[in-house]
């Protein structure tokens, strides 16, 4: 049997040893709330791409023309009534429909879902037509266009 002093004097480095993963503990702890609380202080900012932009001005786009704007995803009609921008993605998956001359629509690559010349969805799983948006002239000769504003099939911006 162990005697008495032997057992006191094991005891004072396992107290310092529990006393000091404690404090660390504690230390920790604060330090992480600390941090969560100054993360809390930061906004958080999410960069979207603008939703009014300029397409370009009015001669760029040849009259009674079909211009793609792949990085806007975008078509913009130029006809003899007016301007009008119509969305090349398509309401199935996103994928970015093409322009078929030949038929006047709107074919998408992936799933095989046609659109007519207005994107009035006709054919395959696409369930809705494709958005119009708003277009408006800035500036004299600046075509933008408002991504967050639909407008209706009748739509067309004189220019």
């Amino acid at each position: 049997m162990p005697d008495s002093d032997s057992i006191h004097a094991s005891n004072p480095s396992r107290r310092r040893f529990l006393e000091t993963v404690g404090k660390m503990s504690f230390f920790a702890g604060f330090a992480g709330i600390f941090a969560s609380t100054m993360r809390f202080l930061l906004p958080n900012v999410l960069y979207e791409p603008p939703t009014i932009f300029t397409l370009g001005r009015v001669d760029d786009f040849p009259p009674d023309s079909v211009t793609f704007l792949e990085d806007d995803r975008l078509f913009v009609f130029r006809r003899p009534e007016g301007f009008y921008a119509i969305s090349s993605v398509c309401t199935h998956l996103g994928c970015n429909v093409r322009w078929n001359g030949d038929r006047g629509g709107f074919d998408c690559p992936c799933h095989g879902s046609t659109f007519d010349q207005n994107g009035q969805n006709i054919g395959g799983p696409a369930p809705r037509p494709l958005k119009w948006y708003e277009l408006t002239l800035a500036g004299g000769q600046q075509l933008k266009v408002n991504t967050l504003k639909r407008v209706s099939k009748d739509f067309r911006l004189s220019a």
